[in-house]
């Protein structure tokens, strides 16, 4: 496309000149204090900065005085250095680490509640034994399965149960620790 011209762009063709999306989702890790409102300012400032967060979980750490929250968003590698530099202003955060998915274990749970009638119940119940999932409800019209993993292994399973009859899926978001001997 020459300059000047009114053709339109496309996503991929704007992505890429204004630089903004990379195709990495960068897993950030925050070690912050359990405080109220902590999580307010960590979103407001992704929102603020035009980032979507894509997953998002809050748990406790080995000492209740802290919190993790591990959250993925897309984005350039200078906008993300931008925004870690401003989480690390805000006064109730510790520490930032974005976790390289190379050196990352990362799992979500999930849960599916699909429709399992007759002979459907018996092969939705070898499916769930193949993706080393659980049974955690069975009712006379449905089950519920939980499953663990990956992303990947998370998309995949919906993908093979959504014919069943899925009814409703719940999924946690990602958690991500990196691998070997822990940093403090």
């Amino acid at each position: 496309m020459e300059a000047g011209t009114n053709a339109p762009l496309s996503l991929e063709e704007l992505d890429a000149a204004v630089g903004l999306r990379t195709g990495r989702t960068h897993v950030l890790s925050i070690l912050v204090e359990n405080r109220p409102g902590v999580l307010t300012r960590i979103a407001g400032l992704f929102a603020r900065r035009g980032f979507n967060i894509e997953t998002l979980t809050v748990g406790p750490t080995a000492d209740e005085s802290f919190s993790r929250v591990t959250l993925t968003v897309d984005g350039a590698v200078d906008p993300i250095d931008q925004v870690t530099k401003q989480l690390h202003k805000l006064v109730n955060v510790i520490k930032i680490r974005d976790l390289e998915p190379d050196t990352t274990v990362q799992r979500e749970l999930a849960l599916f509640k699909v429709a399992a009638e007759g002979a459907a119940r018996s092969e939705l119940l070898e499916l769930c034994e193949v993706f080393r999932g659980r049974v955690v409800d069975f009712t006379k019209r449905s089950v519920v399965l939980e499953v663990t993993g990956a992303k990947r292994k998370i998309e995949a399973f919906e993908q093979i149960v959504r014919p069943y009859g899925l009814i409703e899926m719940m999924r946690t978001g990602e958690i991500a620790m990196s691998r070997g001997r822990a940093e403090t």
